[in-house]
């Protein structure tokens, strides 16, 4: 593996898992394999558990670790060729890149969508930015469009709880703020790698990019889409094609204790209480959270070794 940037990056997703799950027995295991080595952890973006758990992963394989949270601490950047930068940009990505190259041996960035301008965060300026001019692998801890240690996660979370072709439904939920696709994204692209009865559910008009979720049953009705569920994933979005914009902010699509039955409950936090999901579901045996943000640790581990592997 010479970077993760999304699981394309991942040749076998359920070998990947299995690794992941052994490296979670013997997490030290590897020590020495990260011993002299540096990874940078970039934060344009506020964080818990993917600083938390990337620098623990990072920890249990002997690498130091330098973290820079770029909103308060880091000059801002200019992506653009060929700008002239007279306004608020004080460095372009070409120098930032290759100085952080100088520095660390693997980069990991976090970068959300502006939620403003779907074409540059299609783009993905900063993550591609840093792939282009670094000299490092690079780590994807949040873009724009796709959160993959996240995804990996679940799906070490799901290997976890065995069932013979589960039901998995991922539900759109309310929430206040207008929030990015990052997660639903590679959670579905996650899912269509597995042997599951997958459905994703939302009110009309939040679509995600279909080309991402083509091939994936959607259902309006949540009602319909929970029938049967083993797994239920909660996670809001805002709109697509009206992008970044909330459409609805309906209560009725809250995740209920009875509209739950006897799935297991999934969410990547932070998670707002009684607006997405009602305190009876987290605080209930059926909800799985504290085992995946665990689990991030195992994922960004993984992940990790494989680059330096190939170092």
């Amino acid at each position: 593996m010479k970077h993760y940037l999304s699981l394309k990056d991942i040749d076998s997703l359920p070998q990947l898992v299995a690794e992941a799950t052994s490296l979670k027995q013997r997490p030290d295991a590897h020590k020495a394999l990260g011993k002299n080595k540096t990874i940078g952890l970039l934060f344009f973006n506020n964080s818990l558990r993917t600083r938390l758990s990337t620098q623990k992963a990072a920890t249990n394989l002997g690498m130091d670790v330098m973290v820079m949270n770029f909103g308060n601490e880091g000059w801002a950047l200019e992506y653009e060729d060929g700008t002239v930068m007279d306004q608020g940009t004080s460095e372009h990505i070409k120098e930032a890149a290759q100085v952080v190259s100088q520095y660390c041996d693997i980069v990991a960035i976090r970068a959300f969508a502006s939620l403003t301008d779907k074409k540059k965060d299609e783009a993905e300026l900063v993550l591609n930015g840093f792939k282009k001019y670094a000299s490092i692998p690079v780590i994807n801890m949040e873009s724009s469009v796709g959160h993959p240690l996240q995804a990996l996660a679940d799906a070490i979370t799901l290997a976890e709880h065995p069932t013979s072709k589960p039901k998995v439904v991922l539900s759109w939920a309310p929430h206040p703020k207008a929030l990015p696709h990052a997660v639903a994204n590679s959670f579905v692209e996650m899912m269509q790698r597995q042997d599951a009865n997958f459905v994703i559910t939302h009110p009309e008009g939040y679509e995600l990019n279909t080309e991402i979720t083509k091939g994936t049953r959607i259902e309006h009705d949540q009602s319909k889409a929970l029938e049967n569920a083993d797994f239920v994933y909660v996670k809001n979005w805002s709109g697509y094609t009206d992008y970044g914009k909330i459409l609805s902010q309906d209560p009725e699509w809250i995740m209920t204790k009875e509209k739950l039955g006897k799935a297991k409950f999934m969410h990547c936090l932070p998670v707002r209480r009684n607006v997405v999901v009602e305190d009876a579901v987290l605080d209930s045996d059926q909800s799985l959270v504290i085992e995946q943000a665990n689990n991030r640790t195992y994922a960004a581990q993984i992940v990790i070794k494989k680059i330096l592997e190939n170092l």
